[in-house]
């Protein structure tokens, strides 16, 4: 988006206008013009989390013209106008590589590698984490966004992969692992032992965590105005991936970073994703995951 900016601006243009479904507003603070990036307002289609990185700089010069529509309307519009887009089907894959989904695009550019598939008890001792007494809130939110380090001696071996690196946290689909009394779920990878590791079912407990934590360079505000000082909490709505219904969370800012502590356990909380923070409807700022 930054690239597409730059060259839009250098050619004399005013404004870039995407098809993303999210919708800008402007309010003045200490007399001051501030951008507010709003969700779409088509709830099924909401893309504000894509845009999580934007600059005020870039927010003024972007423009969401289909923001304020929902899909249907945009079809009908593009119907009575004649495009040949008006009943496309809904894109799933990676509009910038053309026609090919995820899996097969990372197969074509990546050497496969055999490893092994190992499954972890939902009872081992590494779910029964206890917290010592006296520990300070920022320890205690350490020790919930803790990464868990497995080791294949923890489980048993159930089948193989052809490389860790095409799997994430969450997935079930393509394991090709039969046998297992319910669905079996990534509950992690480690693409140094070429390892993956899985459980039963979608409430292993190896899938959820109450915390996460960003680095202080990966803290990002769109609303600068509302940028948290070192010691402060925020109450927030936020999402750890796209379409995520929003989750009540509150940030904690501390010298280091930022710890985002959600009311209710999250279900794979993925490192180098992007974690966004909403207030009501805005997005306020974004961060990668560690």
């Amino acid at each position: 988006f930054d690239v597409f900016m730059k060259i839009a601006l250098s050619l004399g243009a005013d404004y870039v206008a995407t098809g993303h479904y999210c919708q800008k507003s402007e309010i003045e603070v200490d007399g001051k013009p501030v951008y507010q990036l709003i969700a779409g307002e088509d709830n099924n289609k909401d893309q504000s989390y894509f845009l999580c990185q934007l600059s005020q700089d870039q927010l003024a010069k972007s423009l969401f013209p289909i923001g304020a529509l929902t899909k249907p309307e945009v079809r009908e519009i593009a119907a009575e106008m004649d495009l040949v887009t008006a009943e496309k089907k809904d894109s799933q894959g990676l509009c910038f590589i053309g026609k090919v989904r995820l899996p097969e695009f990372l197969q074509q550019k990546l050497q496969p590698k055999e490893g092994k598939i190992v499954q972890i008890d939902k009872n081992d001792t590494i779910y029964a984490i206890e917290k010592p007494a006296g520990l300070s809130l920022q320890e205690e939110l350490k020790l919930e966004a803790k990464k868990r380090d497995y080791l294949p001696t923890m489980g048993k071996v159930v089948g193989k992969h052809q490389g860790a690196h095409y799997f994430t946290v969450g997935q079930r689909k393509g394991l090709n692992v039969g046998g297992t009394t319910d669905p079996l779920f990534i509950i992690a990878t480690d693409v140094e032992t070429n390892t993956i590791y899985t459980g039963l079912t979608s409430q292993h407990p190896g899938l959820f965590k109450k915390a996460l934590f960003i680095e202080k360079s990966e803290v990002h505000w769109i609303r600068t105005d509302m940028t948290l000082k070192v010691g402060e909490t925020m109450e927030v709505m936020a999402r750890i991936r796209y379409r995520q219904p929003l989750q009540k969370a509150t940030l904690h800012q501390f010298e280091d970073g930022m710890y985002v502590q959600f009311d209710e356990p999250q279900s794979a909380i993925t490192e180098g994703q992007f974690a966004a923070w909403y207030f009501d409807n805005e997005l306020v700022g974004s961060g990668v995951i560690s």
